[in-house]
């Protein structure tokens, strides 16, 4: 029998890190609202989760739209009551990386999706997150905690800039009993993948770390005693150099 944890809303929820989260949360007791870009996926996130006994509900959103944001916000509060945690998980990179190859279309939605976007969930779930002493995991990636040539130029400076944001609002929202987590995993074998110049074959997904690995991590801090905060996680596949 699980112990009921209050309401969990994530993004990029409909696959990969996003969705493995999601399930492994509903497992502990969490209520869990998952948002992204695709209704067909989320619904088979939600399936996933009810199948297993959990209550779940799928937002269809896209995490840019500022106005849909706080409408989701909503819904999910009408729909359960409460919204005790985030964890968000959208992402978006591209396989021009490089300054002398870059579009700058591209690089505009690369951090209006990796940091503005993070931003404003986290500004619309906030008044109720001060109020339940609410927990916030943002899975950033090992480029937001040390420099990697190849993630990207726009991608690279996102993600570092996401530390800073996961720190003030640590800093700021201590009081309210608030509590983030800046996540930082190496190579994850999702679909994400596909958005490398060259993308891994197999054998390279093989010894890189998997969503469920990363879920559990997430789970770890979703679970830890309200007097507890983690900061900051870095969690690497062995093989990672």
């Amino acid at each position: 029998m699980t112990t009921e944890r209050g309401t969990l809303w994530v993004t990029g929820g409909g696959s990969g890190m996003g969705r493995a989260a999601a399930i492994s949360a509903a497992l502990t007791g969490w209520r869990v609202a998952v948002s992204g870009r695709r209704a067909d996926a989320l619904e088979e996130t939600v399936a996933a989760i009810e199948a297993g006994g959990g209550d779940a509900l799928a937002l269809p959103l896209d995490v840019q739209d500022r106005d849909s944001v706080a409408r989701t916000v909503d819904d999910i509060t009408d729909r359960f009551g409460s919204l005790d945690g985030l964890v968000l998980a959208a992402g978006l990179n591209a396989p021009r990386r490089r300054w002398e190859n870059q579009d700058l279309g591209e690089f505009e939605q690369i951090v209006a999706t990796n940091l503005t976007a993070t931003a404003s969930a986290i500004d619309a779930a906030l008044p109720h997150l001060r109020a339940s002493g609410g927990v916030v995991v943002v899975i950033s990636s090992y480029a937001g905690w040390s420099f990697q040539p190849g993630a990207g130029v726009a991608y690279s400076a996102s993600k570092t800039a996401v530390a800073s944001l996961v720190r003030s609002l640590n800093q700021q929202e201590a009081a309210h009993g608030v509590r983030a987590c800046h996540l930082c995993p190496g190579d994850v074998a999702t679909d994400f993948l596909e958005q490398r110049p060259e993308v891994p074959d197999a054998a390279a997904r093989a010894v890189m770390l998997s969503a469920e690995d990363v879920a559990r991590t997430v789970r770890f801090v979703l679970d830890s005693p309200a007097h507890v905060r983690i900061d900051e996680l870095v969690v690497s596949p062995v093989s990672q150099t």
